[in-house]
């Protein structure tokens, strides 16, 4: 009776220990769930909104890490979409941009902060003050064209869907038009039709490659005299591929060429006021915004 007693006691001892380490777990368990959340809501609040200070530091780290892809001012250049833009694609809350640029978008061209080559990776400080850049130089979008006349236009007489694809249906010759209102601002687009050859000939785009290869021009001269003009669709030291206006794809051995001229001029024409009015313009404008919306 006096061992059971003793192992009964040792027992006990044992199991108010244990019952004693548990609470003391718990109790830590429930600060730690009471702390985080008020740490993350803190997180999820921009902490530089509106200083000009942090825009301006911002802007020095968006050079570095951004502007490879987004372009100078956030404009957009080959890769990256427009941000100077209220709403942007992936989100546009302080908190939607703070995730965006911390983990990347899967399967796209956005990586996660710092892993890639380009740029050196940022903390979350200077992240947010990328925001804070971003915010500084957004443009209130003010579309104020017939989206219902503008595509009628773009389908019709001002001819865009020969050459470019919007929801399945188009030309090849030219990008894809499907989103084109969300990626680029109205005034980047304006600038698109009235003088397309600009975006071609921005410095440094062989190094920095602002702009997706397959638009430049291409004329191509065969052996036997055939000669085809098109898009580069691709190009290294020995072949050239390349689509023609009839949207067919050939591929060429350079040294077998009797001539290969690729410009930096667009195909596309430059539509100036006499072939589009302004109207027009702001209303294929507004038609490739609502398609975006969709």
């Amino acid at each position: 009776m006096v061992r059971a007693a003793v192992v009964l006691s040792a027992r006990e001892v044992f199991s108010q220990s244990q019952l004693s380490r548990w609470l003391t777990c718990s109790c830590v368990a429930i600060v730690f769930l009471l702390i985080i959340p008020g740490a993350i809501s803190a997180q999820q609040k921009n902490p530089f909104a509106g200083d000009a200070k942090a825009a301006k530091l911002g802007e020095s780290q968006f050079r570095i890490n951004c502007a490879f892809c987004h372009g100078l001012g956030a404009r957009g250049g080959g890769r990256g979409p427009d941000l100077t833009g209220a709403q942007k694609k992936h989100g546009s809350t302080d908190e939607e941009l703070y995730h965006t640029i911390n983990e990347g978008v899967p399967g796209t061209a956005m990586p996660a902060n710092g892993t890639t080559g380009q740029g050196v990776g940022m903390t979350a400080e200077e992240v947010w003050e990328v925001i804070t850049y971003i915010r500084s130089v957004e443009k209130k979008t003010v579309v104020t064209g017939n989206a219902a006349k503008g595509g009628a236009l773009f389908h019709g007489a001002a001819g865009c869907a020969m050459c470019h694809i919007v929801n399945g249906k188009g030309g090849r010759l030219g990008p894809e038009l499907s989103s084109i209102g969300e990626a680029r601002s109205a005034d980047s687009l304006v600038e698109s039709v009235r003088n397309p050859n600009r975006r071609l000939a921005w410095g440094l785009i062989e190094s920095t490659k602002e702009f997706p290869q397959e638009y430049l021009s291409v004329n191509v001269q065969t052996a036997d005299g055939q000669k085809f003009s098109g898009v580069v669709l691709n190009e290294d030291n020995f072949s050239l591929q390349m689509m023609d206006v009839r949207e067919q794809i050939h591929l060429f051995e350079k040294d077998k060429l009797k001539a290969c001229e690729i410009s930096r001029e667009s195909r596309m024409p430059a539509y100036d006021s006499k072939t589009l009015s302004d109207s027009e313009v702001q209303d294929i404008i507004a038609y490739l915004v609502s398609v975006s919306a969709k």
